[in-house]
């Protein structure tokens, strides 16, 4: 098997959000109210063209304040430890975030979105539109997390 040793990412955009640092950005944006902003560097403007018929993107972001990575980790939603790669920790070995948000708007080379959980900031890798009849499928088992989604921090 072929190793990789590294990977150049360049990235598309930044976020602009109200969260400073990592204690202050919600678990999960989707459950925020507060409404962020993605510029997409002007370079990279014409690839919006169109997005404003979605009514979600799904956006790729590095972690950037992401400092080391543990293989084990705790969650908010259970005192149980679990393998990093069963979660949604930002201290991964490849700091990548996701996250699915709903898009208000465009302005040009801005995306005025609700729902992302990012801090402000952070490099936007890629935007996708997030389509149901693709993205989603059934059944879906949510592993450990059964039951424990409506537990607070």
């Amino acid at each position: 098997m072929t190793k990789i040793r590294s990977l150049t990412l360049k990235p598309v955009g930044i976020i602009h959000s109200p969260y400073k640092n990592a204690s202050e950005a919600p678990y999960q944006g989707r459950r925020s109210e507060d409404v962020s902003q993605i510029e997409v560097f002007k370079e990279f403007e014409q690839g919006l063209r169109d997005i404003e018929g979605f009514s979600h993107i799904a956006v790729i972001y590095w972690f950037h304040k992401s400092e080391g990575y543990h293989l084990v980790v705790k969650t908010p939603w259970d005192d149980k430890p679990h393998g990093v790669f069963a979660t949604r920790s930002p201290y991964r070995p490849c700091p990548l975030g996701f996250t699915v948000v709903q898009l208000l708007g465009r302005e040009k080379n801005i995306l005025n979105v609700k729902g992302l959980d990012a801090i402000d900031g952070t490099p936007v890798l890629d935007i996708k539109p997030y389509v149901p009849s693709l993205d989603e499928s059934s059944p879906i088992k949510i592993g450990w997390l059964e039951g424990k989604l409506g537990k607070d921090r």
